[in-house]
């Protein structure tokens, strides 16, 4: 898969060439944010626990970063992007603060607005992984599986490491399924000979919009045992 070499922050995210550079970088600026803030507020209203300030911060953190590292640790091609670029835990610091400080401020419009920029940030982090997987040179299922372990491991290790079990692996809120969905699109595409702009446009605006009409509609999965 052919990458063409511009002048640009170093990113894991794919061909920037017949996009803009702009746009992309407040996509994973936006989404990297959001991830720690996001985690970050999870952790505030959890109420298992009496967390302290680094039990926030540091969840958060793990939520903005940790699905990235999970990829580049099982794709071992150096160290992980974040601990290479430290821009990407600053971004995620400063989310997990915002969430530390501000958490209580947080109300049903920002909250919309969180969900909206969460619904594509889950579609580019997915496309970021399988592309990042393709570029390795893996096969197809491992290039799906790590498409979806960038956008759903952060929040899986925040759980764990908060002592849940993952979210994702319970009933609940459409987002693993979702990231598969756009991954298998884009790996799709990309088999069949689309531009590789065109594949990761058409892949992430699925994921976004699968799941923003989930959570308009309620859909959710259901646990085993509820199914006939």
């Amino acid at each position: 898969m052919h990458l063409v070499d511009l002048p640009r922050l170093p990113s894991a995210l794919p061909d920037r060439a017949h996009l803009s550079a702009s746009l992309f970088r407040t996509m994973e600026t936006c989404s990297t944010v959001l991830g720690a803030l996001g985690g970050a507020l999870v952790v505030r209203r959890d109420k298992s626990y009496r967390y302290d300030f680094t039990g926030v911060v540091g969840l958060g953190l793990i939520s903005g970063v940790g699905g990235g590292i999970a990829r580049d640790i099982l794709l071992g091609d150096g160290p992980p992007l974040a601990l290479q670029h430290p821009h990407y835990l600053a971004l995620a610091l400063a989310g997990a603060v915002l969430a530390l400080f501000f958490g209580n401020l947080v109300g049903p419009r920002m909250q919309t607005l969180m969900l909206i920029v969460d619904a594509a940030g889950l579609g580019f982090y997915t496309v970021a992984g399988a592309t990042r997987a393709l570029n390795a040179g893996l096969g197809f299922l491992p290039c799906l599986l790590l498409g979806i372990t960038t956008a759903v491991g952060g929040g899986s290790l925040r759980d764990l490491f908060s002592g849940h079990p993952p979210s994702i692996f319970q009933e609940g809120e459409l987002y693993a399924l979702v990231a598969a969905i756009a991954a298998l699109v884009f790996l799709l595409l990309h088999r069949a000979g689309v531009p590789d702009n065109v594949a990761t446009g058409v892949a992430t605006g699925v994921g976004f919009s699968f799941r923003l009409l989930a959570v308009r509609f309620g859909w959710r999965t259901r646990a085993v045992d509820r199914i006939p």
